[in-house]
């Protein structure tokens, strides 16, 4: 199945869909400055339900994740995902 992407490259997945998260897991990863409103530009994720998708993210899937201020920071993938993996959400023909 293939998803329409934004302008950046990224897929839009729809709302319910797993790969949506790890959209968000990997932008907070390769932003150099990860707030809701540059990963909102980047992913297309509303910055309104940003700190939502991170709790589902802490929640369903172990990850430990911190916010600073406005920006967020990974400590830990946690058990179940891989980094590596996950990005691969990010551009998935690649």
């Amino acid at each position: 199945m293939t998803f329409h992407t934004n302008h950046f490259g990224i897929p839009q997945y729809p709302h319910d869909d797993a790969r949506r998260l790890f959209v968000l897991a990997g932008a907070i990863d390769l932003l150099e400055r990860p707030t809701a409103t540059a990963i909102d530009d980047l992913t297309g994720i509303d910055k309104s339900i940003v700190d939502i998708e991170i709790d589902r993210l802490r929640e369903q899937f172990g990850m430990v994740i911190h916010k600073f201020g406005d920006i967020y920071r990974i400590e830990s993938w946690g058990d179940i995902l891989k980094r590596d993996g996950v990005m691969k959400a990010m551009k998935p023909d690649s």
